[in-house]
Order: structure tokens, then C-alpha cells, then sequence
């Protein structure tokens, strides 16, 4: 059977680094806080100027190179943070890539966009709409946070990450599949940033600060993100004819230390099979997967299971035999 291959990896992270002393400065809290409730110790965050699609190119180029440099005939872009509601991100990345006329769409699932990114990559190969797909999961949040709302600045960071993908076999390293994949739009209101649609377009004159920035219930961010993301996992777990246990990896979106805890105890896994890498880059939304294998490589050979959980309510995972790969 026919299946997507993981062939490359690459990241980027902006190179201002800002620790949690560093927002004590300005807001109600402290590095303890903030270290002891989410396991962040630093974010990166982008300069003036500094887009989205920037951080997708890099990472995207890197990933291109770590893949042979053999270019893609089709690139996603994972963002809940486009460059512009018009035209997409992905075209953009792919025209400085040097990959037009590649087929190239954004895909926006929130936190849970490399996941469902990933499945659309999958499809497009085995569709034969494509031979190559360069799939970037990459967010500039902080552009979109309350500077003065501790319950959010202090929990997100920019960067990207990226994999490239190739049409293989189902046996060879690096597949990728089966997928799981889910929403609940009935608690769309815990996790939102409503202005900028047709809802509430930009122009208005009348929108209130609440409608500008991102908004988060943590409380129930949290208990809908560990259940939603164990039972993914057993889900795939099942449709892979295996069992929890079996995985070798789980890499969980890095949104909080202890959502990502609070998963491997409920499926009954060692913490340690579950990397936590929240630490320097906190929440970086669609890109935190990739960027959590490149700081925590899994072994070739390894099962490892891709889960993640964000607005919309979206969540979904992804099984990968790991192949041997150099990150760009």
C-alpha cells in the first residue's frame, strides 16, 4: 500500500528570547508562576516587521534541504495567524521557495493544524494530486495577545516548524498514518479570537478590546485538551491494530506541561515517553509538533504518535514510523 513519507525536518524560531522575568517586568506575576503552572521558561518572539511567512520560509528551506533538496509540487501552511486574510500565506512561502507553480493552501485548525495538515499532505500524495509536500505549521500569536492579560502573554511564543513528505510505501521508514481527526464546534467560545472575519471584520470602528486579541477558559482549555487528546490516541492506537502502550513516543502539542502529564497518566504511559519541550519556545500553536521533534529527536525505528488539541473545538493525531532524518 501506498502511504506519505517523512523525508525532511526543519524549524525556525525568532531570535529575541524573552523570559518570564523578563514579563514580570510588566505584568502581575513571576518565573515561578509561570514555570510551576506550564513548565515555559522562555518564548520567542518576532521583531517589527517580522511575519508569519518569514518563519515559514525558513523553515520550510530547511526542511527542503534536510529532505535532499529535492523542492515540493505542493506546500501547507498550519496558521491560525496568516499573513493577511488575502491571499493565502502558502503562496507566498512557496513562490519564495522557489517551488511555484506548486499547488499551496492555508489550513487553519488552530493548535491542532499540524495534525490535520499533515493528513491533507497525505492525501494529496496518495490523491497523486502531488509527488512532494512540504507541510509548515507556523504562527506569530504573540501578534495577536493582551499584553496586559497574564492568563494569555505569558503562555504563547512564535516559531515554525516543518516536514516534508514524499509518496512511498506503507512499509517504509519514516510512514506516516493512519490519522485521527475531530472537532466540537458547541465550545467554539472557550478558545477565540473573533475579530477579523466576517463576524467582525477589521474595519469597524466599534470593536471592543476583547474582540482584538486572543481569549482563552484555561480551566476548560484544559480538561477538554486532555480528554480530547487521550482519546485520539487510543482511537489511532485502535485503528493502527495497536495499543497505547505500544508507542514509543507520543510528541503532544506543547501547550502546558501538565495537559501533556495529565495524558500520558490517564493512558497509563511513562512521562518519559512523552517529551515535553514547552520550555524555551511555550505555546507555539500549529508549530509546537515539529518543533518538539527537532528538540527531542524520537530513534528511527520509532513509533511515535503526533496529537494535538486546539480551538474550534479541532483535535487530532498521527502515527509515524520514524525514519532516520537530519533536521535542516
Amino acid at each position: 500500500m501506498t502511504a506519505a513519507v517523512v523525508e525532511g525536518l526543519g524549524t525556525a524560531l525568532p531570535p529575541r528570547r524573552v523570559t518570564n522575568d523578563d514579563l514580570a517586568q510588566v505584568l502581575d506575576t513571576s518565573d515561578e508562576w509561570i514555570r510551576t503552572r506550564t513548565g515555559i521558561v522562555a518564548r520567542r518572539m518576532v521583531d517589527d516587521g517580522v511575519v508569519t511567512g518569514d518563519l515559514a520560509v525558513e523553515a520550510g528551506e530547511r526542511a527542503l534541504k534536510s529532505a535532499g533538496g529535492q523542492g515540493a509540487d505542493a506546500v501547507i501552511v498550519a496558521t491560525t495567524t496568516p499573513d493577511q486574510p488575502l491571499p493565502n500565506t502558502a503562496a507566498g512561502v512557496a513562490e519564495r521557495l522557489g517551488l511555484a507553480p506548486a499547488a499551496a493552501l492555508d489550513l487553519n485548525t488552530a493548535c491542532a493544524g499540524f495534525p490535520y495538515a499533515l493528513a491533507t499532505g497525505a492525501g494529496l500524495l496518495t490523491a497523486g494530486a502531488a509527488s512532494r509536500v512540504l507541510v509548515i505549521g507556523a504562527e506569530t500569536l504573540t501578534r495577536f495577545l493582551d499584553p496586559g492579560d497574564r492568563s494569555t502573554a505569558v503562555l504563547f511564543g512564535d516559531g515554525a516548524g516543518a516536514l516534508v513528505l514524499r509518496l512511498g510505501d506503507a512499509d517504509d521508514p519514516g510512514a506516516v498514518g493512519p490519522f485521527d481527526l475531530g472537532s466540537d464546534g458547541s465550545a467554539a467560545e472557550i478558545l477565540t479570537l473573533s475579530a477579523g472575519g466576517s463576524r467582525l471584520p477589521p474595519h469597524r470602528d466599534d470593536l471592543a478590546d476583547d474582540d482584538k486579541y486572543l481569549k482563552m477558559d484555561g480551566r476548560e482549555v484544559y480538561r477538554h485538551a486532555v480528554r480530547r487528546m487521550a482519546e485520539s490516541l487510543e482511537a489511532l492506537a485502535q485503528r493502527a491494530g495497536l495499543d497505547v502502550a505500544d508507542l514509543d513516543g507520543v510528541y503532544a502539542h506543547q501547550a502546558n506541561s501538565r495537559i501533556i502529564e495529565a495524558v500520558a497518566d490517564r493512558l497509563g504511559l511513562p512521562r518519559e515517553r512523552c517529551p515535553v519541550t514547552i520550555a524555551e519556545h511555550a505555546n507555539t500553536s500549529a508549530a509546537s509538533i515539529p518543533l518538539a521533534l527537532a528538540a527531542a529527536p524520537p530513534r528511527p525505528g520509532d513509533r511515535v504518535a503526533l496529537v494535538a488539541f486546539g480551538g474550534g473545538l479541532a483535535w487530532g493525531s498521527a502515527l509515524v514510523r520514524w525514519p532516520e532524518v537530519t533536521p535542516g
